[in-house]
Parts: structure tokens; C-alpha cells; sequence
């Protein structure tokens, strides 16, 4: 969902100053923002996403596969809560939060990270985000002609 459906900046720009800074550091010197409790329910679609998404459904059987930090309870039901907002009527219980997505099947995942398993999904990875891959008019003109 995050940085491919889902603009984690446009959430992240929502947060006050002084509480983003409680999470500037996670004891290595890195920044956890997604620890911000509340954080995942103010996210914006990404440009296109939601109209992508409708075009890909009339193709392709359709689920989410997301991961949310294991510190943050509210990430979870905020994923659910961004799902049911923006995209119910396509992923009305087709949604799976998972830290192993190498477990799951598929014959794509479009994901903008090769963390929690992505890279090593035996589907095909489209790597959202990459010159191949830089928007979803780019992913649409990649999975349609296969049809």
C-alpha cells in the first residue's frame, strides 16, 4: 500500500512538528515515522492509484498485500479503515497484512520496496517507483496488453 497506493508523505505532512520529532530517531540514527500512531489514516491516494486500480480489476482478480509496523496497532486498522475509504468496492476482504509476502501467491506484486519479502515473491515483482515502473500509467500499460 505505501508509496504505491498509498502517498506516506501526504499523511506524513499532516503530523505536527513536535510529534514527528518524538520519532526522528530510532535508536540507530534512522527516523520511524510509521511508529506515529494514527499516522496511516490521513494518507492520500497516490496519483492515479485509485483509477489504475478500477482498470487493472476488470483484468486481473485483485488483493492487497501490505505489511504494517509491528509497533503501531493503529497502522493496522488504519490500512483497513484507507481500504474501506478509497477502494472497498474492489478489496472488500481481499486484504492480507503480512511481514513474509514471499509466503503469499500471485502472479504479480507491484510493490515499491524489496524488504519483507517482495523481492523474493515467486510471482513477478513490479518494482513501483523505479525508471521501468515510475507510475501507474506505467504499470497499466505493462499489465494490460497481457491480458
Amino acid at each position: 500500500m505505501d508509496n504505491v497506493l498509498v502517498d506516506f508523505k501526504s499523511g506524513l505532512d499532516q503530523i505536527p512538528e513536535e510529534e514527528k520529532a518524538k520519532y526522528a530517531d530510532d535508536g540507530n540514527g534512522k527516523p520511524h515515522y510509521d511508529d506515529i500512531p494514527g499516522l496511516f489514516g490521513k494518507m492520500k491516494p497516490m496519483k492515479d492509484a485509485i483509477e489504475a486500480v478500477h482498470e487493472l480489476q476488470k483484468h486481473y482478480e485483485l488483493f492487497i498485500l501490505s505489511t504494517a509496523p509491528w509497533k503501531n496497532p493503529s497502522a493496522w486498522s488504519d490500512k483497513v479503515k484507507w481500504v474501506t475509504k478509497y477502494l472497498d468496492d474492489v478489496f472488500y476482504k481481499r486484504m492480507i497484512i503480512t511481514h513474509r509476502k514471499d509466503l503469499c501467491q500471485g502472479d504479480y506484486l507491484i510493490d515499491d520496496r524489496d524488504n519483507n519479502g517482495a523481492s523474493e515473491f515467486a510471482g513477478e515483482w513490479i518494482h513501483f517507483g523505479t525508471d521501468q515502473f515510475p507510475d501507474w500509467q506505467s504499470v497499466l500499460r505493462y499489465l494490460i496488453p497481457k491480458t
